[in-house]
């Protein structure tokens, strides 16, 4: 009975010391060894860098960056696994990229946005938009929905109501002041304010080219949807290696590195950092 009782207690001491070697392994070793993120020029990258990335390397992660020219050739490497997750886009957008290349992407977290602005190179901050101007916008529909908008809230235009995959701009239906609407590339935005009287430009764009929110003639009412997200294939939505990723954004450090830093100033916070 001794005999049986002691080696029991092995058993179980064994069994217990065990389990916490185990336990701390899992702790120090990542569900992912190597995470894969990608980013197109703007600000997203340098918040990710301050404020989530020491997060995850508390917990084992290496981190890779991956910088891409555009939002596309980002969303298409997160489809293919190229990359893990991508850092660049709204909800709005996210949702017409799947619907009109058959994906599977989902947002995980929101993410500090700037809002798209109208800004000018030719004309002093506060003078009136003259009859005639001509106005860059983003040439994909999501975004030229919301340039529109931004030319509709200033009174210079009236719009219909469609989706925003279907906007183009035959949806103007009054333009009283004769506003010639070019359409471009979003990214292309900045350089050509060397041409046009105005350009609606994106946030991202907007800070990446030196341009500041203070000096944009209109800013867009940001709402929700178009605040952006962490982007990652749906059936990994819910992995440990993801959620840690939302971890890392709602984590003190993050909050922290942007409530601590003037410049986001004027950018559309998440809820989780209110």
């Amino acid at each position: 009975m001794f005999k049986k009782t002691v080696l029991s207690n092995f058993v179980s001491a064994f069994l217990v010391v065990g389990a916490l070697v185990v336990g701390t392994a899992h702790a120090q070793d990542p569900a992912k060894p190597e995470l894969k993120v990608g980013f197109v020029p703007g600000p997203y990258i340098d918040g990710f860098k301050a404020g989530v990335a020491p997060e995850l390397q508390k917990k084992g992660y290496r981190i890779r960056y991956v910088e891409f020219s555009t939002g596309l050739e980002a969303n298409n490497a997160v489809f293919k696994g190229e990359i893990d997750a991508n850092v660049m886009q709204h909800t709005i957008f996210l949702n017409s990229y799947n619907e009109r290349q058959k994906t599977d992407l989902a947002g995980i977290v929101h993410v500090p946005t700037p809002p798209m602005g109208l800004y000018s190179k030719k004309h002093p901050l506060g003078t009136p938009i003259k009859p005639g101007s001509t106005v860059a916008v983003p040439n994909d529909p999501v975004n030229l929905q919301r340039a529109l908008w931004v030319l509709r809230d200033l009174g210079l235009i009236e719009i219909r109501d469609s989706k925003p995959i279907d906007v183009t701009e035959l949806d103007v239906i009054k333009n009283p002041g004769s506003i010639k609407i070019v359409p471009l590339e979003a990214a292309q935005a900045p350089r050509a304010l060397d041409d046009v009287d105005f350009a609606a430009v994106q946030g991202n764009f907007a800070i990446y080219s030196g341009l500041k929110l203070t000096n944009a003639f209109a800013l867009e009412r940001m709402t929700t949807p178009y605040i952006n997200v962490v982007a990652v294939k749906r059936g990994n939505a819910e992995s440990t290696w993801a959620q840690d990723i939302v971890a890392g954004y709602k984590s003190q450090t993050f909050k922290t590195a942007i409530l601590s830093n003037r410049f986001y100033d004027g950018f559309t916070l998440p809820d989780y950092l209110k």
